[in-house]
């Protein structure tokens, strides 16, 4: 072998490896949207026996060439060059000397572990499928067929419909493909509320303090309870859920545990209608967080994970090992949530929600695809009066209000002004809220939107102010400045001390992750509704005209006596055409019907056989039609929503072979069969129409 031939082996050896390199990567990045696309509620009880590697495809390959899909594939791509980035400062990390970063981080574990308590008892409830449930009790047949709660993105899901995939934040469309037979529920707020309304009268008597945490969800403190009744945790929970069950009909899981965030995560271990502990006993505590997968944790959402996961951290066990390193990765805010992750700590206190500072108030809404300048005034005038309610409800002004829009493309844009005075009206919201949306519409000219929202931040409480003996007002909360890492405490108009922990902005931080998923599979569902009534009226027009076509030829046939297609003249041997019948044998020709049209026609085989086709080409476009499924979210039989259309962004090839049954059908009443040879096949449906 010659110098060339080597070096020219080399080349193409190298570039087969940068080859396969590119395609490594490629499938990587594959899987990771795959995963992506997955949704925020992958983690929800009920889905342990389910394949989610099928159920990403089946998302994956329905979503595939929309909007949505684009959007969230822009987003995964930036989130692994984000990676990529974590990982270079990392390796730059292992070549420096990272004792003193080592040091301070076992110091404030030791911190950390000074502060742990192990005296209180939380305990966080969580009804089993609520909406599912409440239905259920109005349609007792429900219970026994998997059924979902809302249209364009499931709300929720029973166990049935779980343990096909299905799960609450999930387009319905694509719960559709997974469950063919799945039926839907409209949502009913006012029945949700009212169910709600009876388990809280429960769990007042446990802590009339609790905290909801949602409609369907609450923190409680029961170390009073157990004391003043002597009863274990246990029984007393279990006495609880028992409670619930008489009074409301709906079953209740719970977490018991020794802080919030623990019992958070219990909860959903035996789900549905069961309870699980884990004892106040350190040891058991690092034993429990040692295995268990980040995601599991309240407050890691599927970013956080992947950037975990991508250093090494995998479950909570891993934290510490990486210790040294996530302050400068990640900030000091992660690195102290993660730390206090590892050591299983959290909250020990409960109070109402009311109680907590608010930052802001905002109220915010997904829409159809809205383009008229009046149409989106009128809805900015909307969203000012339901943001005035909010703030009215809450008791608070603002001195900075937030647009927020989002355009058809799935970018989101903010701007925001400082009005001379708090406002909280809605003829000041609207007033402050216009001129930025003039301004984005000058610089956006002709854009369409999905999304408007308005929020006031920097708020003014309109509560009644406390005043002392000397008529001097006393501030309704204070802040402990400590300049320590710990976790700081903040002082109530009641003197209580309340514990602030930097979880609350990671919480804060993976339910803003979780709601704009929601936003966005909504959008995804209209889109996919949007095409699919674009697909049926495509096809409604090709059957109109093939049915006026077709009325024209029976109309000129029989008019005029001329077949709709000319027949062939026959000829003798010797060429001479034959010598037509006579009246009387005309009156005595043989007539056949057709089984189509039931209108008669000559009795000649080949001419039967031409008008029989004719009548198909026809009658075949109607019953493809009417048995292609309609996109309509609202259909909950089988054969309408078992996805026969493939990918809804493809050729519906299913409804070919639904027509071609039809077609064979219907040739099955012909009363004789032509030879093939002469016969001309004209295409009866077009699957892009």
């Amino acid at each position: 072998m010659t110098a060339d031939d080597t070096s020219r082996a080399i080349t193409k050896h190298e570039g087969a490896e940068s080859l396969k390199s590119k395609e490594e990567v490629a499938i990587a990045e594959h899987d990771t949207l795959k995963y992506h696309l997955l949704g925020p509620s992958l983690t929800k009880a009920g889905q342990d026996s389910v394949d989610q590697q099928k159920v990403s495809e089946i998302i994956y390959n329905a979503s595939k060439g929309s909007k949505f899909f684009n959007h969230e594939e822009v987003r995964d791509k930036n989130l692994t060059q984000k990676i990529e980035k974590i990982l270079g400062r990392k390796r730059q990390l292992e070549r420096v000397d990272l004792a003193s970063d080592l040091r301070r981080a076992d110091e404030y574990i030791a911190e950390l572990e000074l502060s742990r308590d192990l005296s209180q008892t939380v305990v966080h409830v969580d009804c089993d499928a609520f909406y599912a449930a409440v239905e259920e009790l109005d349609r007792p047949e429900l219970k026994h067929v998997p059924m979902a709660v809302g249209k364009g993105v499931l709300t929720t899901c029973n166990y049935h419909a779980r343990k096909f995939g299905c799960r609450s934040g999930m387009a319905g469309f694509v719960a559709m493909k997974l469950c063919p037979h799945l039926v839907c529920i409209p949502l009913n707020f006012e029945k949700y509320t009212a169910k709600a309304k009876e388990v809280r009268e429960v769990l007042s008597e446990y802590d009339a303090r609790f905290q909801s945490a949602s409609m369907d969800e609450a923190y409680l403190n029961i170390t009073q309870y157990c004391e003043a009744h002597d009863m274990s945790p246990g029984d007393a929970v279990s006495q609880l859920r028992n409670q619930v069950f008489e009074k409301a009909k709906i079953t209740v899981s719970a977490g018991i545990a020794p802080n919030a965030r623990i019992a958070k995560i219990c909860s959903n271990r035996n789900k549905p209608n069961g309870q699980f502990r884990v004892a106040s006993d350190r040891a058991t505590i690092l034993a429990f967080m040692r295995d268990l997968p980040t995601r599991k944790v309240n407050g890691v959402g599927r970013v956080f994970e992947r950037e975990l996961d991508a250093i090494g951290v995998k479950t909570c066990g891993d934290i510490y090992a990486q210790r040294a390193y996530l302050s400068k990765l990640f900030g000091e805010k992660a690195f102290q949530f993660l730390m206090q992750v590892y050591l299983g700590l959290g909250h020990t206190s409960v109070r109402p929600a009311e109680e907590y500072e608010r930052k802001s108030v905002g109220t915010e809404s997904t829409f159809r695809e809205m383009s008229g300048a009046e149409e989106l005034r009128a809805k900015l005038r909307w969203i000012a009066e339901e943001l005035e309610k909010d703030l009215a409800r809450t008791q608070h002004k603002g001195r900075t209000l937030v647009l927020k829009i989002k355009l058809h493309t799935y970018e989101v844009l903010t701007r925001q002004v400082v009005p001379p005075k708090a406002v909280s009206t809605a003829d000041d919201l609207y007033t402050y809220a216009l001129p930025m949306f003039q301004k984005l519409e000058r610089e956006r000219s002709g854009m369409r939107l999905r999304l408007m929202g308005l929020r006031c931040t920097h708020l003014v409480s309109t509560k009644k102010e406390d005043v002392d003996f000397f008529g001097l007002k006393r501030p309704l909360s204070s802040t402990n400045n400590h300049s320590s890492t710990l976790n700081r405490t903040e002082t109530d108009e009641n003197g209580h001390e309340w514990e602030v922990w930097p979880e609350d902005e990671f919480e804060a931080a993976a339910r803003e992750e979780r709601q704009e998923e929601l936003s966005q599979l909504e959008q995804l569902s209209q889109e996919y509704e949007q095409r699919s009534s674009q697909i049926d009226q495509s096809a409604t027009r090709s059957q109109k005209k093939a049915s006026e076509e077709a009325d024209r030829r029976l109309r000129r046939e029989r008019e005029t006596d001329i077949p709709a297609y000319p027949k062939k003249e026959y000829r003798g041997g010797d060429g001479s055409k034959p010598t037509p019948p006579s009246g009387t044998e005309k009156e005595k020709e043989q007539i056949w019907h057709c089984p189509i049209c039931s209108r008669p026609q000559i009795a000649s085989d080949r001419d039967f056989n031409e008008h029989v086709d004719f009548c198909l080409s026809r009658q075949t476009i109607k019953e493809a039609v009417d048995e292609a499924p309609v996109g309509d979210e609202n259909r909950n039989d089988v054969d309408g929503a078992n996805g026969k259309t493939g990918t809804w962004f493809g050729t519906s090839t299913e409804r070919t072979t639904n027509a071609g049954r039809g077609k064979a059908k219907a040739r099955g009443k012909r009363k004789h069969e032509a030879p093939n040879e002469g016969r001309a096949k004209r295409p009866f449906f077009s699957p892009a129409s």
